[in-house]
C-alpha cells in the first residue's frame, strides 16, 4: 500500500487523476511557470499520481493564477553580485568563467593537485 501526502489532510475529498488525464483548466507549477503564471497564494485543488503513486504533482486552477512577479533592478543587481562571488577565487581573486567548487573554495589553478 502506498502512502501519499495530501495537502491539508483531505485525502478522501482531494481529486486524483492519472498521469496526462487531468481536466483542462488545471495546471502544475511547472506548467504555470511556463505560461508566465504562479499559483497566486491559492492551494492546490487536485493532484496527478504516477509511478504507482510514488510521484505526485499538485494541480492549480488556471483562472486563479496570477502573473509571475518580476525582479526589481536592485534584486537583479544583488543576484548578479552573488553569482559573481561564486565565480571569484578566494586565493587569487580572479573571476573565473565557471563556479568555484565549494569543496575547495579556490579556482582550478590555485587548487593543489588541480586539474590544470
Amino acid at each position: 500500500m502506498t502512502t501519499t501526502a495530501y495537502p491539508a489532510g483531505t485525502a478522501e475529498q482531494f481529486p486524483t487523476y492519472p498521469y496526462r488525464l487531468a481536466p483542462s483548466g488545471l495546471a502544475t507549477r511547472r506548467q504555470l511557470r511556463a505560461a508566465g503564471l504562479r499559483p497566486g497564494g491559492h492551494d492546490p485543488v487536485a493532484q496527478i499520481l504516477w509511478r504507482r503513486g510514488k510521484r505526485v504533482a499538485y494541480l492549480y486552477r488556471l483562472d486563479l493564477a496570477a502573473p509571475k512577479r518580476t525582479a526589481t533592478p536592485a534584486q537583479r543587481e544583488a543576484i548578479a553580485k552573488a553569482l559573481r562571488a561564486r565565480r571569484t577565487c578566494r586565493h587569487c581573486g580572479v573571476v573565473q568563467l565557471y563556479y568555484i567548487p565549494r569543496r575547495t573554495g579556490s579556482c582550478l589553478d590555485c587548487t593543489p593537485g588541480g586539474a590544470r
